[in-house]
């Protein structure tokens, strides 16, 4: 079973579950680079790439979407997490000049997929993560084929949602942390370094020693994977497979309605039995996942 991906021509949904952050000032560049994974110093003005922020022992607490235009850097993140992660970042401004502030008030999120997405929009990237602005509104390119729009709050159409964005999101493969996984993986665990989010030459940030070590020692036993269950099941919820007993062997970090009642989940699972043993939600007497093909190689 696969997410119940729209088939229409173009659909255009209102993303409410994300906030964005702006980044300005002179030194905005050095100091987003001296804090997140992904390498910022060669983030050119008009893309756009995933990232994630972590603790000093290299646990994620964020992951985001990151772009560069008008001399600014724009953060695309969960709501729930835009104030924690603002204030948080505020603390290591210092001197630097640099101005943190979020501007989801003044500015909404418009999801646009569907099989003639491009023509939908007055203008498109020509390119994957690349971004184009044109009268107040910021079109970047994604994968699986789908444009994310943040334009003025009194142009977007507010109407609620569904989940299809979300679908798109664990079909692609990206991660979003939220307070329940927060501080769970290391950014390898769920695959930012697969989806060009993870820098192993950039230069120091919390957590980098350890990311590092992650990498270059081998060390890293987990993997994100995409897996289709006959439940429902939320963020944060433990995964059991019969080899380790009732030691949990893995964790959800995503969820999205799928067909038929099922759900598409994104988790984090042992790789040494994901592609052998059944997985289980909840318990070794739990629902069982199916895997479900990525668009990259996770191994």
């Amino acid at each position: 079973m696969t997410a119940a991906i729209p088939t229409q021509s173009v659909v255009s949904q209102y993303l409410p579950q994300y906030s964005l952050l702006r980044f300005s000032g002179a030194d905005a560049q050095s100091f987003l680079q001296g804090q997140l994974t992904c390498d910022v110093a060669a983030l050119q003005p008009g893309n756009s790439t995933y990232g994630g922020y972590c603790t000093p022992k290299g646990r994620l607490l964020a992951t985001f979407l990151l772009w560069s235009a008008g001399g600014t850097y724009t953060m695309l993140l969960p709501s729930v997490l835009a104030e924690p992660i603002r204030k948080r970042l505020m603390m290591y401004v210092l001197r630097a000049k640099v101005k943190v502030e979020d501007i989801t008030a003044d500015h909404a999120c418009v999801g646009v997929h569907g099989v003639d997405a491009a023509q939908g929009l007055a203008a498109a990237p020509d390119r994957l993560h690349g971004v184009v602005e044109r009268d107040g509104v910021t079109v970047i390119s994604l994968p699986v084929a789908r444009y994310l729009t943040v334009m003025p709050r009194t142009q977007a159409n507010l109407a609620d949602g569904n989940d299809a964005w979300s679908g798109l999101d664990i079909a692609a493969g990206i991660p979003f942390i939220t307070p329940a996984t927060q501080e769970e993986f290391v950014p390898q665990m769920v695959n930012l370094d697969l989806i060009g989010g993870l820098s192993y030459s950039k230069g120091c940030y919390p957590g980098q020693e350890i990311v590092a070590r992650t990498h270059y020692l081998g060390r890293l036993k987990q993997r994100m994977y995409r897996a289709s269950v006959a439940a429902l099941a939320v963020p944060g919820d433990k995964l059991y497979c019969a080899e380790l007993g009732d030691q949990s062997a893995g964790m959800v970090v995503t969820v999205a309605p799928a067909t038929d009642g099922r759900h598409e989940v994104l988790a984090v699972m042992q790789t040494a039995h994901a592609l052998s043993a059944p997985y289980h939600l909840g318990s070794l007497q739990g629902p069982l996942l199916e895997l479900l093909p990525l668009p990259y190689k996770t191994g």
